[in-house]
């Protein structure tokens, strides 16, 4: 895989992390409830991110929905570790929490992807989109 490819996957994936913590995370445990809690404009921006993934890189629709749908429950897991470290008995049901952020993440990701393939293929009828 070519270091822009690379590139483009990592920001992509920076890009779906952060959109959707900072709105999560500055929800009060208490007040979190997944999955609505994640329903909001930044699942937007993880359909856009593997959308625009697919478009402007060689990336495959499986690295595009996987890296980007994935950022999801990283950025669930990453709330976990730091709340979990403060308080242990918090985040009893992480697993669950991990579980529903991952198939919100990869079905909206999924969207995204299979858009970008199909506009790829609209933009230039001749050329694989995405492989290699």
């Amino acid at each position: 895989m070519k270091s822009a490819t690379m590139a483009y996957i990592i920001a992509a994936f920076v890009i779906a992390f952060f959109a959707t913590g900072i709105p999560y995370w500055q929800i009060p445990y208490s007040q979190a409830s997944l999955p609505n809690s994640l329903y909001n404009l930044s699942l937007v921006v993880v359909c856009a991110a593997s959308l625009a993934l697919r478009l402007i890189s060689k990336a495959s629709f499986g690295q595009a929905t996987l890296t980007v749908g994935l950022a999801v429950p990283t950025m669930i897991m990453a709330r976990v570790i730091v709340e979990t470290s403060q308080d242990p008995t918090s985040h009893n049901l992480w697993p669950f929490e991990i579980v529903i952020a991952a198939a919100v993440g990869l079905v909206v990701s999924l969207a995204g992807s299979l858009a970008g393939g199909l506009i790829a293929k609209l933009l230039k009828p001749g050329a694989p989109s995405g492989r290699n």
